[in-house]
């Protein structure tokens, strides 16, 4: 059974309340609870508006640091609601790194919502991509497993590929992985990435509209199409069809294989990684059909 990663430090709620209390006096009697514990971070809702996100194993540490580094700039163009950082907590005897109290972007997780409740949000997320996707800046991190040329992915690919009773489709899907590291590398500026832009990361509102995006811990510089890979985690190919037609001619053919491929990279990762997490194991599996039917 493969599962989520461990925790290195399983943080409870009393130590998080204290947390708050000790450097945030002001915020230390609003109610918290416990809302997410994903593979990288457990966050916990404070009050209405805020959140407080923590490392839950020692890779994520930097995550955090990026989240506060670069999520200001991001949100100042976003057309939707990010959880931008209002404090960047410290590290104590009760958690030994560091940790961040944020905006609470409100919305459900598109990852909740059927294929159809998700449609209205192509064109929002398009312009979300559009207003994302700048030159990054000198110095932004490029991380070794999201932006990167497909190349660097090939052996993880195939790897999960080999396993015949989790991917029947290993036949077509690696049909597709070749055409997608034929398509042309990304040869322009490395850009500034959210890198893990997947169903369970996208909120919408009650009409189904884009709501706000969450999650920046993969943040980064590097090719635009791991984010355009959304395209098939998220929507059916209707959806599809209008969240590529909204990028115009700034997207060109060789990028839009390239980002179906990295959908195939993430939909492997999340079907091969979340056998305790029924909810991404089936963001992956739509992920899968929408690969194989495009």
């Amino acid at each position: 059974m493969a599962g989520m990663p461990p925790a290195t430090v399983e943080v409870s709620d009393a130590a998080v309340q204290r947390l708050v209390r000790e450097q945030r006096p002001d915020l230390g009697d609003r109610p918290l609870t416990r809302v997410a514990n994903g593979w990288d971070n457990a966050t916990f809702r404070l009050g209405d508006d805020l959140a407080v996100r923590l490392p839950r194993r020692t890779e994520a540490v930097s995550l955090i640091l990026h989240e506060q580094r670069y999520l200001p700039d991001i949100a100042r163009r976003s057309p939707v609601a990010v959880p931008v950082p209002v404090h960047a907590g410290r590290p104590t005897s009760d958690f030994p790194w560091p940790w961040s109290i944020v905006r609470w972007v409100p919305g459900a997780a598109a990852a909740d919502v059927g294929p159809a409740g998700r449609g209205p949000a192509a064109e929002g997320l398009a312009e979300f991509l559009r207003a994302l996707h700048v030159p990054a800046e000198t110095g932004v991190p490029v991380n070794p497993f999201r932006g990167v040329p497909l190349t660097d992915r090939d052996i993880a690919v195939v790897e999960r590929l080999g396993d015949r009773e989790r991917y029947p489709q290993a036949a077509a899907l690696r049909t597709v992985w070749a055409q997608s590291r034929a398509a042309k590398a990304w040869d322009g500026p490395a850009m500034m990435l959210h890198g893990d832009l997947h169903p369970a990361n996208i909120l919408l509102a009650e009409s189904g509209s884009l709501a706000g995006v969450i999650d920046f811990g993969d943040v980064g510089a590097g090719d635009p199409a791991v984010d355009l890979a959304a395209g098939w985690l998220m929507f059916d190919a209707g959806a599809r069809r209008r969240f590529m037609g909204a990028f115009g001619p700034a997207v060109d053919g060789d990028t839009w294989m390239r980002a179906r491929g990295w959908a195939l990279i993430l939909s492997t990762a999340m079907l091969s990684n979340s056998d305790d997490n029924p909810r991404m194991f089936a963001v992956g599996e739509f992920g899968i059909r929408q690969i194989l039917e495009s």
